[in-house]
């Protein structure tokens, strides 16, 4: 195997699902998701796996904008009370244990974004308020309506979160006014 071509062809093939995802973001469901985040005070995360490494990043991001934000099963974290939001990732639409983390948020008056690879999952159409559907092949979605990959399970779907979330964190800082600056002097100082 010639290695140097073969990563350049995976990083290139790679790249270009990438892009194609990006282009068929839905404008109105980035939008709704922005608002939500901008109005709520307390934010609650979680997702399991790779997609919940995606999301503690994004968590860290919107601490960093000035929200404050709980990732639900840290020690600290308080109780959701109406109005509060719970955002979550379930490529698939339809994870088993998270029908019961899902009902207690509703019980409590919790508000749920969701991101997705299948905006069809049960859950989805149970308990999201907002849902922005990601338009990568997700573990499990089964889907014809997504970019294909050359990757693995899930990958595509867990990559394209992590960035998406961080281009969301762009667009928050510029529509609420804040600089990379005023980010930064949240960022953690104890380390």
């Amino acid at each position: 195997m010639d290695l140097e071509k073969r990563y350049q062809e995976l990083s290139s093939t790679i790249t270009k699902e990438h892009s194609e995802v990006f282009k068929l973001l839905s404008m109105d469901e980035l939008q709704k998701a922005l608002d939500i985040i901008k109005k709520t005070e307390k934010i609650f995360v979680f997702a399991a796996g790779r997609e919940g490494i995606s999301l503690r990043g994004f968590a860290m991001r919107l601490a960093h904008l000035g929200k404050k934000v709980y990732w639900v099963f840290d020690d600290t974290t308080i109780g959701i009370t109406p109005g509060d939001l719970y955002i979550t990732s379930e490529g698939s639409g339809e994870v088993g244990s998270f029908d019961y983390y899902l009902t207690k948020v509703k019980q409590a008056g919790g508000n749920v974004l969701m991101f997705t690879g299948n905006p069809d999952g049960a859950h989805v159409k149970k308990y999201a308020d907002y849902t922005v559907f990601v338009k990568a092949t997700a573990y499990l979605a089964h889907r014809t309506d997504v970019i294909p990959t050359v990757q693995m399970m899930g990958n595509q779907y867990e990559q394209h979160l992590y960035m998406l979330c961080d281009i969301m964190i762009m667009l928050l800082t510029e529509e609420l006014g804040l600089t990379y600056n005023d980010l930064e002097a949240r960022h953690r100082n104890v380390e």
